[in-house]
């Protein structure tokens, strides 16, 4: 490199300075360092009697600079010897031996006017003086006629003025009379020299003058003002040179059978040259002093490293036949690579920095190596999506970007980086986004594939527009998926299970795969919504009947703390229904069911779901579901006081009976049924009534017989057992204490329960696990004419057995009555809202009242339904049509 030769150079100069070696010009003097700097004295020199001196100090124009750095140009040095002499004996006398001798040396340009110019001299050290001294000498080494470096100077003199012993000396130098004139033939003979350095150079021979003597000639003729011939003499040396190296190259021929050997061999050949002339900076250090001074003051000239550059580019490289095999090589070497193929990378970064440092790498090779990049590319995406599977061709893509992008590290311009990954990704990526989504994404989806759509997702992210084509397939794909599940009857056993199951797959996805990326997220969540409602309210019933079943005590697959979980899950199901007071509706019966039968299975539970709706719907939506457990609450205190109302009045009995105070408003509609019960029953129910009016006068009481249960006493042949039975079970049992077998027509005329419902007693009580009766004929239903008796032989290993009810199937009629429930209390809501919306605006045009009203309502509504509400307030005298605008309401105070 330049800095590191030059370096070279300054050392090799201090080495000869320091033993004073005499050179082949005659040059007394030691030369200057090759640098255009400031060139340091020597700090000690050795006078005479070889004492060393301490450096000196002199004034120059008023300022004190030590003499190591005081430097005036960077002409060719002129040297000035001073030595002053004191005597005792006599003024006249030369000085003694052991007088001080002063060694200076200054440096100065012709253009300089040196008279008038005071250098203050401040002697150190002197041991004595002589005494009648009035003047100094100034001498020049080797007097008149002395050549110093090469050049033919006169004798000079110097007279120091008022002059006194121990003060200061004032020294005046003047110009030379006459300018210094070369020698005859000397610029002839010293480009001569020149000239064979700077081909032995060329050539990689030995050199046979010394280098500070070929520095210091160039700074001789650049003084003399032959700086511009010397400039075009040495461009031309160089252009001879690379002219006779471009023929040698353009020899090899460049063909196909022997296409590997030629391209190395032409690669190579042109890295040697350029990496032969690159080593030749040599000769730069030696003509240092013309770069640093002419070449320097003429702008419009190239500095000699920039000519040789210039001469390279234009001969060689811009050659088209060599530029043409250059590129051509390159390019096939990386082609091969691309394929597979181990190729000399060293080799191609010589060759790039080459182009690069010839400022040529933009315009010869990065258009064409983008050029072929793109076809070969666009030729590979096309072939490679037709054969491989998705998975297997995003690894592909991936891998290709990853190894441009170590091309561009190992030996390309950094500046390629971007559009050379621009041109991968558009090629492989960009031009197949939809049929690469098309082809695998469903795929990957359904297989988990979570490694494979993380890449998918980073691939997509640096093409632009991927993350939108990927966003709206996967809309699609959630809508699709989702749409099986919600849509198909057959599922709807499981259809909550997999919508939860579902939902925790897309929620991974999304973490995992796809970073997070909120777009994603929001894009779940509608395409949620929009599945789950196209079947209107049966997800909704189906989601409180999984409810039901995760809080029912018997339900034992998670522990508190999963519950919870799982009731977090469901709220997000939730979330996205319209018919919210469909579930509201199926979620309450539920749980009236839970609470009478105690059945649930944590109170804590209960009341950490009904905050979680109250949260998500408002106070509200679950204002009767709390109503619900203050009646239980309330009930448990009403019966505290009850049983000590009995104690008071002494009321003789065996029965303990439990009542729970329901209030109407709160809990789901039940149609009474109308039982005979036994007198203690009866005669309980009376004190009972009259307790709790005298507390609570102007109430009514009605018994849900429907909802009641027993604990009966049994005793059989193994022993005593408790049974736990419902009220219509313990009417069918008791009845076998007056008799011992019974047909199905008497104990309905005994009971007066229902047919269907006294049908389903009886099987569970002869037709389940704990059969406590036996049915005649044996079967699994009961029909008309089936005796019944008592089962003496009774076997558990119980003490106390819970008979279920066999439970009959929601049938349909009960899910529409259910559903006809719900729409009574949704006509209720749009007339409110209709009604609120009138008085606040008074009149509002039929399209604007429909708008205002599908705002404020939170479930989905027909436009016919909504406009048969309108009627209905217009008959009933809310609202009136306006005479003159049918489509116009007006609200009527």
């Amino acid at each position: 490199r330049p800095l590191q030769l030059t370096t070279f150079t300054e050392q090799l100069y201090n080495y000869s300075r320091f033993f004073m070696f005499p050179t082949g010009l005659s040059s007394p003097n030691p030369p200057p360092p090759p640098t255009q700097e400031a060139r340091p004295a020597a700090t000690d020199v050795k006078n005479d009697s070889g004492n060393i001196t301490s450096p000196k100090k002199r004034k120059i124009n008023g300022s004190e600079r030590e003499d190591t750095s005081d430097t005036i140009s960077s002409s060719p040095p002129k040297t000035l010897n001073s030595s002053s002499s004191s005597s005792s004996s006599s003024s006249s006398s030369p000085c003694s031996p052991t007088s001080l001798h002063i060694q200076k040396k200054l440096r100065f340009e012709d253009s300089v006017d040196f008279i008038g110019l005071d250098v203050k001299m401040a002697e150190e050290g002197a041991a004595a003086s002589c005494s009648n001294n009035k003047s100094k000498a100034v001498f020049l080494p080797g007097g008149v006629g002395h050549h110093a470096n090469g050049l033919t100077k006169p004798a000079g003199s110097g007279t120091f003025s008022n002059s006194k012993p121990g003060a200061a000396k004032k020294l005046v130098i003047k110009n030379f009379k006459e300018k210094p004139k070369l020698p005859e033939n000397y610029t002839q003979e010293t480009w001569q020299k020149l000239k064979e350095a700077v081909e032995a150079i060329q050539n990689s021979t030995s050199i046979k003058y010394n280098l500070e003597e070929l520095y210091q000639a160039v700074e001789n003729l650049c003084s003399h003002k032959i700086s511009a011939k010397l400039y075009k003499q040495l461009r031309a040396v160089c252009e001879d040179h690379i002219k006779a190296q471009i023929d040698q190259f353009r020899e090899y021929p460049l063909q196909l059978s022997s296409i590997s050997i030629t391209i190395y061999l032409i690669l190579y050949g042109l890295v040697l040259i350029m990496q032969s002339y690159c080593s030749k900076i040599m000769i730069r250090s030696i003509f240092l002093f013309l770069d640093r001074t002419y070449v320097l003051q003429n702008s419009m000239l190239p500095s000699i490293w920039d000519m040789g550059l210039e001469l390279f580019r234009f001969y060689i490289i811009s050659d088209l036949k060599v530029q043409s095999k250059t590129i051509d090589g390159i390019l096939l070497l990386i082609e091969r690579e691309r394929n597979g193929e181990a190729i000399d990378r060293s080799l191609l970064r010589s060759l790039l920095s080459m182009l690069s440092d010839l400022q040529i790498y933009q315009d010869s090779f990065e258009q064409r190596f983008l050029e072929e990049t793109n076809r070969l590319y666009a030729a590979e995406g096309q072939r490679l999506m037709q054969q491989r599977e998705v998975p297997e061709y995003l690894h592909h893509v991936n891998k290709r970007l990853e190894e441009e992008a170590d091309r561009v590290i190992t030996y390309l311009d950094q500046s390629t980086q971007k559009p050379l990954i621009a041109t991968v990704e558009k090629q492989l990526l960009g031009e197949h986004l939809t049929a690469t989504l098309q082809k695998g994404l469903t795929h990957l989806l359904d297989e988990n594939r979570i490694q494979d759509l993380s890449l998918l997702y980073q691939l997509f992210s640096r093409v632009r527009g991927g993350v939108q084509v990927l966003l709206q397939h996967w809309i699609e794909y959630i809508k699709a998926f989702g749409s099986t599940i919600v849509i198909n009857p057959e599922k709807d056993k499981t259809m909550v299970q997999e919508l939860l199951d579902f939902k925790d797959k897309v929620d991974h996805v999304i973490d995992i795969c796809f970073m997070k990326n909120e777009k994603f997220v929001n894009a779940m969540k509608e395409a949620f919504e929009t599945f789950i409602n196209k079947r209107p309210n049966k997800p909704a019933e189906l989601i409180a009947k999984h409810v039901d079943s995760k809080l029912r005590a018997g339900n034992k697959e998670a522990t508190d703390e999963e519950l919870e979980k799982m009731l977090d899950k469901i709220m997000i199901i939730f979330r996205f229904i319209y018919g919210k007071d469909v579930f509201e509706a199926f979620y309450k019966k539920d749980l009236a069911k839970r609470l009478l039968v105690g059945k649930s299975a944590s109170v804590d539970a209960e009341k950490s779901m009904l905050s979680k709706l109250k949260h998500e719907c408002g106070a509200a939506f679950t204002s009767k579901l709390e109503g619900m457990f203050k009646d239980m609450e309330l009930s448990k205190d009403i019966m505290v006081q009850f049983k000590q109302y009995m104690q008071c009045q002494n009321i003789p009995g065996n029965i303990e009976l439990t009542v729970n105070i329901l209030t109407m408003g709160y809990w789901p509609t039940y149609v009474p049924m109308e039982v005979h019960l036994p007198p203690e029953m009866v005669r309980l129910q009376e004190i009972f009534k009259t307790f709790y009016l005298g507390k609570h006068s102007g109430r009514k009481l009605q018994w849900q017989s429907t909802l009641g249960h027993c604990v009966l006493k049994a005793e059989y042949k193994e022993g005593k057992k408790e049974l736990q039975v419902s009220l219509f079970q313990t009417l069918v049992l008791l009845m076998f204490n007056e008799g011992e077998e019974f047909t199905l027509e008497e104990i309905k005329l005994a009971t007066g329960i229902e047919d269907s419902e006294l049908r389903r007693t009886l099987q569970s009580l002869a037709c389940g696990k704990a059969r406590v009766l036996t049915k005649i004929p044996k079967s699994k239903d009961v029909e008309d004419g089936d005796k019944f008796s008592c089962n003496d032989d009774f076997k558990h290993k119980l003490f106390r057995i819970k008979i279920n009810q066999i439970q009959m199937k929601e049938t349909v009629e009960e899910q529409a009555s259910t559903t006809e429930r719900v729409f009574q209390d949704r006509q209720y809501q749009i007339d409110a809202a209709i009604v609120r919306i009138m008085k606040m605006r008074k009149t509002l045009s039929h399209n604007l009242l429909m708008s205002e009203v599908y705002n404020q309502l939170k479930f989905p509504v027909k436009p016919a339904d909504l406009k048969k509400r309108i009627e209905s307030l217009i008959d009933r005298d809310y609202m009136e049509r306006d005479k003159e605008n049918p489509n116009q309401y007006n609200y009527v105070a």
